[in-house]
């Protein structure tokens, strides 16, 4: 958490768990988007394409949401977030692909 909390809107972390996980929200915040994911050595971009993969491999479809968005802003097409989810089927396996397209599907087109 920001110590300039009360001037800025509250990450999403601590907009879904705020008191009720307080330290998840601060880890959260401060170490994964604080610190990890401004490393220089890959782009955000990248990042977010490692993330997604990790995301579809492990079936992890519900923060695929929030990824795919981040992932758009950090520079990736949604060309290129398809073929990253249609490259991973080979990997991840097919249920897994086809769990994270719908996913895609519904965060790209609203379908």
């Amino acid at each position: 958490m920001a110590d300039n909390a009360e001037h800025t809107e509250p990450s999403g972390a601590e907009k879904m768990f705020g008191d009720f996980a307080p330290a998840l929200v601060a880890y959260t915040d401060d170490v994964l988007f604080g610190q990890v994911w401004k490393r220089p050595e890959l782009s955000p971009k990248e990042r977010s394409l490692v993330t997604v993969a990790a995301l579809t491999t492990s079936g992890n479809t519900e923060q695929l949401v929030y990824h795919l968005g981040l992932a758009k802003e950090n520079g990736a097409t949604e060309q290129e977030l398809i073929e990253a989810i249609t490259h991973l089927a080979f990997y991840a396996g097919w249920p897994k692909a086809m769990s994270a397209m719908a996913v895609a599907k519904q965060v790209f087109r609203g379908e």
